[in-house]
């Protein structure tokens, strides 16, 4: 009883300190004073994988896809420096042991004025 007990403690503690992101800021505060340069988007995707659904552990790409994203969109439009009235999209899809999970970003790309 006392294995038991023990294997289900290190499954439950290692499932909780399996997968952390450090927390980031999306879209930055625009300038005060900004010109709208265009239309930007940038998409990113990773994936979640390997076998079923309740143990998912392994993520590739998948943490940093809306930063990537962001970067992506505002590459996108020369000379901008940040994006006002975000969108973010959000999509999955199976690839046959994994899933695949898409961020779109698209928003007005900005670049500040004196």
């Amino acid at each position: 009883m006392t294995i038991t007990r023990l294997a289900a403690a290190v499954l439950v503690a290692s499932q909780l300190a399996g997968c952390a992101s450090t927390p980031i800021t999306i879209a930055p505060m625009p300038p005060a004073k900004y010109q709208v340069l265009g239309r930007a988007e940038g998409k990113a995707c990773g994936s979640l994988g390997f076998l079923a659904t309740l143990f998912y552990v392994a993520p590739l790409g998948l943490n940093s896809r809306v930063e990537r994203a962001y970067q992506e969109a505002l590459a996108s439009v020369p000379g901008a420096t940040s994006l006002v009235n975000v969108d973010i999209v959000e999509d999955w899809q199976w690839l046959l042991l994994v899933t695949m999970r898409c961020t779109t970003i698209t928003g007005d790309a900005v670049k500040e004025v004196a």
